[in-house]
Protein backbone atom coordinates (compact mmCIF):
# COMPACT_ATOMS: atom_id res chain seq x y z
CA UNK A 1 0.00 0.00 0.00
CA UNK A 2 1.40 3.72 -1.18
CA UNK A 3 1.10 6.79 1.34
CA UNK A 4 0.52 9.77 -0.13
CA UNK A 5 3.83 10.81 0.38
CA UNK A 6 5.29 7.79 -1.54
CA UNK A 7 2.89 8.36 -4.96
CA UNK A 8 3.54 11.88 -5.07
CA UNK A 9 7.75 10.61 -5.15
CA UNK A 10 6.61 8.49 -8.02
CA UNK A 11 4.40 9.95 -10.19
CA UNK A 12 6.09 13.96 -10.26
CA UNK A 13 8.89 12.83 -12.36
CA UNK A 14 7.02 10.96 -14.77
CA UNK A 15 4.45 14.18 -14.65
CA UNK A 16 7.73 16.83 -15.14
CA UNK A 17 9.18 14.69 -18.10
CA UNK A 18 5.93 13.55 -19.68
CA UNK A 19 2.86 15.11 -21.39
CA UNK A 20 -0.64 13.87 -19.57
CA UNK A 21 -3.68 13.61 -22.04
CA UNK A 22 -7.27 12.70 -21.98
CA UNK A 23 -9.89 11.94 -24.47
CA UNK A 24 -12.72 14.48 -24.90
CA UNK A 25 -15.48 14.01 -27.55
CA UNK A 26 -14.65 10.64 -29.51
CA UNK A 27 -15.83 7.47 -31.05
CA UNK A 28 -13.78 4.86 -30.81
CA UNK A 29 -13.66 1.40 -31.98
CA UNK A 30 -11.74 -2.57 -31.19
CA UNK A 31 -13.39 -5.80 -33.30
CA UNK A 32 -10.91 -8.84 -31.87
CA UNK A 33 -11.64 -11.83 -33.73
CA UNK A 34 -10.86 -15.78 -32.69
CA UNK A 35 -7.64 -15.81 -34.31
CA UNK A 36 -6.24 -12.51 -32.45
CA UNK A 37 -6.61 -10.35 -35.65
CA UNK A 38 -7.90 -6.72 -34.65
CA UNK A 39 -8.70 -3.50 -35.90
CA UNK A 40 -8.76 -0.43 -33.20
CA UNK A 41 -10.41 2.90 -34.51
CA UNK A 42 -10.07 6.54 -32.66
CA UNK A 43 -11.65 9.66 -33.78
CA UNK A 44 -12.09 12.33 -31.77
CA UNK A 45 -10.41 15.12 -29.49
CA UNK A 46 -7.24 14.48 -27.40
CA UNK A 47 -6.89 17.12 -24.42
CA UNK A 48 -3.30 18.40 -23.53
CA UNK A 49 -3.64 20.54 -19.87
CA UNK A 50 -1.57 23.93 -20.03
CA UNK A 51 2.31 23.19 -18.87
CA UNK A 52 2.14 26.09 -16.30
CA UNK A 53 1.57 25.24 -12.78
CA UNK A 54 2.15 21.55 -13.86
CA UNK A 55 4.58 21.03 -10.72
CA UNK A 56 2.67 22.92 -8.12
CA UNK A 57 -0.26 20.90 -8.96
CA UNK A 58 1.21 17.76 -8.10
CA UNK A 59 2.64 18.87 -5.35
CA UNK A 60 0.34 20.62 -3.65
CA UNK A 61 -3.34 20.34 -2.72
CA UNK A 62 -5.59 23.34 -2.45
CA UNK A 63 -4.17 23.96 1.18
CA UNK A 64 -1.02 24.47 -0.12
CA UNK A 65 -0.26 21.78 2.51
CA UNK A 66 0.95 19.13 0.56
CA UNK A 67 -0.27 16.41 -2.22
CA UNK A 68 -3.82 15.97 -2.69
CA UNK A 69 -3.67 12.27 -2.67
CA UNK A 70 -5.38 10.54 0.33
CA UNK A 71 -3.93 7.40 2.21
CA UNK A 72 -6.23 4.15 0.99
CA UNK A 73 -7.06 0.71 2.50
CA UNK A 74 -6.01 -2.27 0.27
CA UNK A 75 -9.19 -3.41 -0.93
CA UNK A 76 -9.66 -0.11 -2.25
CA UNK A 77 -6.93 1.17 -3.31
CA UNK A 78 -6.85 0.99 -7.34
CA UNK A 79 -4.40 -0.43 -9.94
CA UNK A 80 -2.23 2.00 -11.77
CA UNK A 81 -2.75 3.45 -14.73
CA UNK A 82 -0.98 6.83 -14.85
CA UNK A 83 2.17 4.93 -16.04
CA UNK A 84 4.97 6.05 -18.50
CA UNK A 85 4.96 3.90 -21.38
CA UNK A 86 8.12 4.79 -22.92
CA UNK A 87 11.52 6.57 -22.13
CA UNK A 88 12.76 9.47 -23.93
CA UNK A 89 15.16 8.45 -26.75
CA UNK A 90 18.88 8.88 -25.63
CA UNK A 91 20.55 9.19 -29.05
CA UNK A 92 20.80 12.69 -30.52
CA UNK A 93 19.60 12.02 -33.84
CA UNK A 94 16.00 10.43 -32.15
CA UNK A 95 15.78 13.11 -29.88
CA UNK A 96 15.38 15.65 -33.50
CA UNK A 97 11.63 14.82 -33.64
CA UNK A 98 10.75 16.40 -30.58
CA UNK A 99 12.90 19.95 -30.35
CA UNK A 100 9.75 21.21 -31.10
CA UNK A 101 8.42 20.38 -27.78
CA UNK A 102 11.16 21.43 -25.35
CA UNK A 103 11.86 24.64 -27.47
CA UNK A 104 7.80 25.57 -27.36
CA UNK A 105 7.57 29.42 -25.47
CA UNK A 106 3.68 28.83 -25.56
CA UNK A 107 1.02 25.65 -25.31
CA UNK A 108 -0.01 26.38 -29.05
CA UNK A 109 3.30 25.92 -30.68
CA UNK A 110 3.68 22.89 -28.18
CA UNK A 111 0.51 21.23 -29.09
CA UNK A 112 0.92 21.57 -33.45
CA UNK A 113 4.47 20.41 -32.28
CA UNK A 114 2.97 16.98 -30.71
CA UNK A 115 0.21 16.97 -33.69
CA UNK A 116 3.21 16.69 -36.09
CA UNK A 117 5.17 14.52 -34.14
CA UNK A 118 1.79 12.08 -34.08
CA UNK A 119 1.29 12.56 -37.64
CA UNK A 120 4.43 10.89 -38.46
CA UNK A 121 3.42 7.68 -36.41
CA UNK A 122 1.64 4.60 -38.20
CA UNK A 123 -1.85 4.73 -38.00
CA UNK A 124 -2.42 8.36 -37.53
CA UNK A 125 -4.13 9.29 -40.41
CA UNK A 126 -4.46 12.92 -39.38
CA UNK A 127 -3.57 15.00 -36.17
CA UNK A 128 -4.16 18.53 -35.93
CA UNK A 129 -4.15 21.26 -33.35
CA UNK A 130 -7.21 22.96 -33.35
CA UNK A 131 -7.29 25.18 -30.04
CA UNK A 132 -8.44 25.24 -26.62
CA UNK A 133 -5.52 22.47 -25.89
CA UNK A 134 -7.01 20.14 -28.21
CA UNK A 135 -6.03 17.94 -30.73
CA UNK A 136 -8.19 16.48 -33.61
CA UNK A 137 -7.01 12.69 -34.64
CA UNK A 138 -7.90 10.29 -36.79
CA UNK A 139 -6.26 6.90 -35.61
CA UNK A 140 -6.63 3.33 -37.30
CA UNK A 141 -4.46 0.15 -37.14
CA UNK A 142 -4.84 -3.65 -38.51
CA UNK A 143 -2.87 -6.25 -36.87
CA UNK A 144 -2.42 -9.52 -35.27
CA UNK A 145 -2.11 -9.72 -31.00
CA UNK A 146 0.62 -12.04 -30.88
CA UNK A 147 2.05 -8.71 -27.75
CA UNK A 148 0.72 -6.16 -25.90
CA UNK A 149 -1.12 -3.04 -27.92
CA UNK A 150 -1.31 0.32 -26.06
CA UNK A 151 -3.12 3.49 -27.71
CA UNK A 152 -1.51 6.59 -27.53
CA UNK A 153 1.87 5.18 -27.34
CA UNK A 154 4.83 7.68 -28.57
CA UNK A 155 8.42 8.03 -27.35
CA UNK A 156 8.99 11.52 -28.93
CA UNK A 157 6.05 12.68 -27.26
CA UNK A 158 6.39 11.19 -24.18
CA UNK A 159 2.59 10.08 -23.81
CA UNK A 160 1.92 8.21 -20.63
CA UNK A 161 -1.25 7.66 -20.16
CA UNK A 162 -2.67 4.47 -22.10
CA UNK A 163 -6.40 5.25 -23.18
CA UNK A 164 -6.18 1.53 -24.37
CA UNK A 165 -4.23 -1.31 -23.47
CA UNK A 166 -4.85 -5.05 -24.67
CA UNK A 167 -2.74 -7.23 -22.92
CA UNK A 168 -1.40 -11.38 -23.23
CA UNK A 169 -2.73 -13.53 -20.21
CA UNK A 170 -1.39 -16.67 -21.00
CA UNK A 171 -1.60 -18.68 -24.11
CA UNK A 172 -5.05 -17.65 -25.00
CA UNK A 173 -6.76 -14.93 -22.72
CA UNK A 174 -6.55 -11.50 -23.75
CA UNK A 175 -7.82 -8.66 -21.24
CA UNK A 176 -8.87 -5.31 -23.19
CA UNK A 177 -8.61 -2.27 -20.38
CA UNK A 178 -9.59 1.47 -21.44
CA UNK A 179 -8.02 3.21 -18.40
CA UNK A 180 -9.10 6.90 -19.91
CA UNK A 181 -12.34 6.25 -21.10
CA UNK A 182 -13.29 6.49 -17.40
CA UNK A 183 -13.81 9.28 -14.56
CA UNK A 184 -10.06 9.92 -13.69
CA UNK A 185 -11.13 10.82 -9.75
CA UNK A 186 -12.26 7.13 -9.28
CA UNK A 187 -9.22 5.41 -11.78
CA UNK A 188 -6.24 7.35 -11.56
CA UNK A 189 -5.80 6.66 -8.00
CA UNK A 190 -7.30 10.15 -6.23
CA UNK A 191 -5.92 12.69 -8.30
CA UNK A 192 -8.36 15.60 -8.88
CA UNK A 193 -7.10 17.27 -11.79
CA UNK A 194 -4.94 17.23 -14.85
CA UNK A 195 -1.35 19.10 -14.44
CA UNK A 196 -2.21 22.92 -14.87
CA UNK A 197 -5.71 22.10 -15.54
CA UNK A 198 -8.95 23.20 -12.79
CA UNK A 199 -10.74 19.66 -14.09
CA UNK A 200 -10.11 16.48 -13.49
CA UNK A 201 -9.80 13.97 -17.55
CA UNK A 202 -13.02 12.27 -16.61
CA UNK A 203 -14.71 15.74 -16.91
CA UNK A 204 -14.56 16.41 -20.45
CA UNK A 205 -15.44 12.56 -21.24
CA UNK A 206 -17.75 12.16 -24.29
CA UNK A 207 -18.09 9.34 -26.15
CA UNK A 208 -18.77 6.09 -26.86
CA UNK A 209 -16.03 2.63 -27.55
CA UNK A 210 -17.27 -0.18 -29.01
CA UNK A 211 -15.76 -3.86 -28.51
CA UNK A 212 -16.94 -6.25 -31.42
CA UNK A 213 -15.54 -9.40 -31.09
CA UNK A 214 -15.80 -13.32 -32.33
CA UNK A 215 -13.75 -14.46 -29.39
CA UNK A 216 -15.06 -16.24 -26.57
CA UNK A 217 -16.38 -13.55 -23.80
CA UNK A 218 -14.74 -14.63 -20.28
CA UNK A 219 -15.33 -11.49 -18.16
CA UNK A 220 -16.37 -8.24 -19.41
CA UNK A 221 -18.12 -4.86 -17.17
CA UNK A 222 -20.53 -3.52 -19.00
CA UNK A 223 -24.03 -3.93 -16.73
CA UNK A 224 -26.00 -4.47 -20.19
CA UNK A 225 -23.76 -6.77 -21.21
CA UNK A 226 -22.78 -8.23 -24.62
CA UNK A 227 -25.49 -7.85 -27.90
CA UNK A 228 -25.63 -10.95 -30.22
CA UNK A 229 -25.34 -9.57 -33.71
CA UNK A 230 -26.53 -11.40 -37.01
CA UNK A 231 -23.29 -12.46 -38.26
CA UNK A 232 -22.52 -14.39 -34.79
CA UNK A 233 -20.40 -11.90 -32.77
CA UNK A 234 -20.91 -9.97 -30.03
CA UNK A 235 -20.46 -6.33 -29.26
CA UNK A 236 -20.43 -4.63 -26.29
CA UNK A 237 -20.82 -0.42 -26.13
CA UNK A 238 -19.48 1.83 -23.14
CA UNK A 239 -20.73 5.12 -22.80
CA UNK A 240 -17.50 7.37 -21.62
CA UNK A 241 -18.85 9.91 -19.66
CA UNK A 242 -18.14 11.68 -16.69
CA UNK A 243 -19.99 9.30 -14.72
CA UNK A 244 -19.03 6.21 -15.69
CA UNK A 245 -15.99 5.14 -12.73
CA UNK A 246 -15.07 2.01 -13.90
CA UNK A 247 -12.60 1.75 -16.96
CA UNK A 248 -14.14 -0.65 -19.98
CA UNK A 249 -12.73 -4.13 -19.62
CA UNK A 250 -13.58 -7.30 -20.98
CA UNK A 251 -11.16 -10.38 -20.74
CA UNK A 252 -11.22 -12.54 -23.98
CA UNK A 253 -10.42 -16.32 -24.76
CA UNK A 254 -8.75 -16.59 -28.46
CA UNK A 255 -6.56 -18.78 -30.40
CA UNK A 256 -3.62 -20.11 -28.46
CA UNK A 257 -0.25 -18.75 -29.10
CA UNK A 258 2.73 -21.91 -29.93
Amino acid sequence: MFGKWRLVALMLPLALASCFVAPGRFTSTLDIRADRSFTFTYVGEVIAPDEKGLGESLSADDDGEGPGWEEDGEENNPEPTMLKIAAKATDPKERKADEGLADSSDDAARLEALARILSQEYGFRSARYIGDHKLAVDYAVSGRLDRTFIFPFNVDGEIIVPFLAIELRGKDRLRVKAPAFANARASAGGMTSLPGADKAPGDALDGIFTLTTSAEIVSQNQEDGATLLADGRRQIVWRATPALRDAPMAVLKVAPLP
